[in-house]
């Protein structure tokens, strides 16, 4: 066996010198100095950073490529410097092999196996295409210039080229474990039969929320453009939305053949209690900050709204309830959660756009783990100490500690998730278990799908979260899926 390493690592010596050789035959032309400049402009991956910070100036896929590319340029430098370097050190080429007017002033001496700028270039570029083939087809070209001017410049052997950019595409496809890349096809729903078609407004109910989105933009004006036959309600942010879109209904009679809202996810789970409970279709037009149920559901627009309102074109969507304590039951669209999920989601949101929404989510994670208390519950009657629980109306992905999407709108469960706090170190263990992709191995997480969850809480009264707001207090939480409750305008041919 170390006859044949030998051997091959023989051959492959001999393939670099003879291609550098090769190399340095071409005639000397404007290349060469952009060669230069480009492969200097790589150090310390400026050149990535900078594309990355362009690619984060617009919201959606190409600011997810820019922050992903960063993670994988992070991860592969410390691959190719802490790991591969100091464990398998080569020499750089000989100065005399290419002419002067193409080597580097000051010619790196650090040892020459992997090539680090190959494989941030390779990592950077292969991350940007996975959350944005179009951005990644034009770095790839860039990308493999950065690579090719090491040789051209005599800082490094072909090989050296191959095993970085290899280690940088390994890299770059395993930021997925962690950093799942969200689909682009919404989520599955059965089609609804009969809805209102609605293209001037007439019978249209629109809830604003103009608080929600861009500071100072009121969605008003611009939905008035849409539907000028429609009735705008206007509520007080500070009272029950619920209740005030009833009253509001009730007074317009059988006039109101549907509902839209234009809002943040708690706007749009408030219409959509409503709206179920009337039996009402219900149109989400995307104007807040993250707008979950809309990306979920395939309307990034109010353009989308608009074209599923005309052709009457709506699905089925799931919803969860909960009765805390008896009370009456309460509607939620996306999430329910005990203890400090929601504290998790808040830190997150306002990190993410600094860090992206892995890194966030994980410092949020540790944030509210440190400071939490755990809750003394029963579970469907089986006894646990918990520092966290998430509900989840419907299936949602990953399968891990920040769901982000549902696949599926329609299949009828509660995505319930919890921590553990009866084991010892459990938040430690928890902890390094998330950050390293073993929570599944993990007994201090806990990951399971039916239609109905019943809590009791045997310590303290603990507060309950629905889509993202605080809504009530109380020991005895019972949690349901409610198949179909609502019909939502979405077009037929969803992005």
């Amino acid at each position: 066996m170390f006859k044949f390493l030998r051997a091959a690592s023989k051959r492959l010596g001999t393939a670099d010198r003879e291609f550098v050789r090769w190399s340095a035959t071409f005639p000397r032309t404007a290349a060469d100095p952009a060669l230069k400049r480009l492969t200097m402009l790589a150090d310390h991956s400026k050149l990535w950073f900078a594309l990355a910070v362009a690619l984060a100036a617009r919201k959606g896929s190409t600011r997810r490529a820019g922050l992903r590319g960063v993670a994988a340029i992070a991860a592969s430098s410390a691959v190719t410097n802490l790991l591969a370097k100091p464990l398998l050190p080569r020499r750089r080429p000989a100065t005399d092999l290419l002419p002067e007017y193409r080597r580097l002033v000051a010619p790196p001496g650090s040892s020459s196996f992997p090539s680090g700028h190959a494989a941030s270039a390779a990592a950077f570029t292969t991350a940007v295409c996975m959350e944005s083939p179009a951005a990644g087809a034009v770095l790839a070209p860039l990308a493999a210039a950065v690579a090719y001017s090491r040789v051209h410049t005599g800082v490094h052997w072909p090989t050296d080229i191959a095993v970085g950019a290899t280690i940088g595409i390994g890299v770059g496809l395993a930021t997925r474990r962690w950093w799942p890349v969200r689909p682009s096809a919404p989520g599955l729903a059965r089609p609804s039969e009969h809805v209102a078609k609605l293209t001037e407004g007439n019978g249209l109910a629109v809830l604003v929320n103009a608080s929600s989105g861009n500071p100072g933009h009121d969605p008003s004006a611009e939905l008035t453009d849409l539907w000028p036959a429609a009735k705008v309600l206007r509520l007080d942010a500070d009272g029950d939305l619920v209740e005030q879109l009833h009253r509001n209904l009730d007074e317009a009679g059988d006039k109101i053949r549907a509902l839209a809202v234009a809002g943040g996810d708690g706007t749009v789970a408030a219409a959509a209690s409503a709206a179920a409970v009337r039996g009402l279709p219900l149109a989400v037009i995307p104007v807040g900050t993250l707008n979950h149920f809309a990306r979920d559901l395939g309307v990034w627009s109010p353009q989308d709204a608009a074209r599923a309102l005309a052709a009457g074109s709506a699905v089925h969507v799931d919803l969860g309830t909960v009765r805390v304590d008896g009370r009456p039951q309460r509607w939620f669209l996306n999430t329910a959660s005990l203890g400090g999920y929601p504290d998790m989601v808040r830190l997150r949101e306002k990190w993410e756009h600094r860090w992206g929404k892995w890194p966030a989510a994980a410092a949020a994670l540790v944030r509210v783990l440190a400071k939490a208390e755990p809750i003394t519950v029963r579970i469907d009657g089986l006894p646990r100490k918990i520092w966290l629980l998430f509900v989840g109306s419907g299936g949602y992905q990953p399968k891990g500690f920040a769901p982000s999407w549902r696949p599926n709108l329609h299949d009828g469960v509660l995505d319930i998730r919890y921590i553990r706090a009866d084991l010892s170190l459990s938040r430690i263990r928890f902890t390094v278990a998330a950050l390293t992709g073993a929570l599944f191995n993990s007994r201090t997480y806990v990951q399971e799908e039916r239609d109905r969850l019943h809590v009791e809480v045997l310590s303290k009264p603990v507060a309950l979260a629905c889509d993202g707001e605080v809504s009530a207090t109380g020991r005895a939480f019972r949690f349901a899926a409610r198949d179909e409750a609502l019909r939502v305008y979405r077009p037929e041919d969803p992005r």
